[in-house]
Formats: structure tokens, sequence, C-alpha cells
């Protein structure tokens, strides 16, 4: 889906707008009592099971979970038995597109630059399905992931694209999160609130919950 401009009116406070909007958004997740994220977790969880329910298996990629971001490594080892293939993505360079390692629960791990759990695997043909981690989301699909950009020069990069399924939690959502040119609109959103589509209007619906 093609990305959007910020209106002029803020093009030039935007990067310390997302910096301010970044910090604010995971001391909100990281706010999240025990209680709350487990059931939040579990209703993405859900959500997530029926947006896939009526996909045939193929491939799923994912992220290690980092700073209480919603953990799929149980999802995803259920869908391995279901007959899925799974991967995460590991960022090879900075501003190169990322790479994907094949993923199974007892995969052996490393650290990538950024210290964050890797599979210590070999490389793998990427996934038909990603899903994103939010930091901050808005009602038009776009995201604001910890600053690398990583994520959008993967999936600039990736043809056929895959499906890029956000996920994360409803304390995430904010007004707008003032997209760069750059910023590639999700396909859907996923959050404790259900699955909504991101059409090209801005306008969401619910899919599949």
């Amino acid at each position: 889906m093609d990305s959007a401009e910020p209106s002029g009116d803020h093009a030039g406070d935007s990067a310390p707008f997302r910096q301010r909007l970044r910090r604010e958004r995971i001391a909100a997740r990281l706010a999240m009592s025990e209680a709350a994220h487990a059931r939040a977790s579990a209703l993405i969880e859900a959500a997530l099971k029926s947006v896939l329910a009526a996909r045939r298996p193929r491939a799923i990629g994912f992220c290690w979970p980092v700073r209480r971001e919603f953990d799929a490594r149980p999802l995803v080892a259920e869908l391995i038995g279901r007959g899925w293939r799974a991967c995460q993505p590991v960022v090879v360079a900075a501003a190169a597109p990322m790479r994907f390692l094949a993923w199974t629960p007892d995969a052996p791990m490393t650290a990538d630059r950024h210290g964050i759990p890797v599979p210590a695997t070999a490389p793998c043909a990427p996934p038909d399905v990603l899903l994103l981690p939010l930091v901050a989301f808005d009602g038009e699909g776009y995201r604001i992931g910890y600053g690398g950009g990583y994520f959008d020069r993967t999936l600039a990069a990736l043809r056929p694209r895959p499906l890029a399924i956000g996920v994360g939690f409803a304390v995430g959502r904010v007004d707008s999160v003032r997209p760069q040119a750059h910023d590639i609109r999700l396909d859907l959103i996923v959050t404790e609130a259900g699955a909504s589509c991101v059409t090209l209007d801005g306008d969401q619906g619910e899919a599949g919950t």
C-alpha cells in the first residue's frame, strides 16, 4: 500500500514527536499490570488465531518479545504443529533489509547486534505472513517501532510482499503517528480489541473477530 507524507503543519517536528510518542507508549506498555497484560495477550492470541485459521499452512515470521511485547511463541509453536513453518528476522546491517532465520521451539539461539535473541540457524525464505511488533499505531495502519526502520526497508524489498500484521496492545493506539514517506502501511492490526483490516482510505473494518 502507498505511504503518506506528514502534513506541512507538523513535518518539521515529526522526529521529536515520534521519539516522544515512542517513549510514552513503551512506558504505558511497561506499566500494564501482570493481570491486564495476561488478559490482553490472551485476547490478542485469540484474534490472531481467528485471522490465521482460514489460511493454509505456509510460513510465518515473528519477533522475539522484548519490553513486554506480545509473546507470539506459544501461538507460533501451535501453528508449527499444524504444518506451518516459522522464522524470525535478524538485522544484518543498519541500512539493509533484514534476513530471516528458521525458528522452532527448540532452535538454538544467539543474540543479534542489539542483544535480542535470534535463532542460530540457517537463513530461510521470507515468510508469507509477518507479525510486526507495535510501539504505537494509528487508525490509518501506520506504526512506530523502535526507530531503526528495519521493517519498512524489509517490506519494501520483499517480492511478493508478505501479509503484514501489526501486533500490540491497545495502549499503543494514537490519533496519528505522523507517517513519513518511507513508512509502509500495514495490512492488519491486531490488539486485544480485535483484528482490524486497513483500507486505502484509512478506514478499518473488523476481520475475523
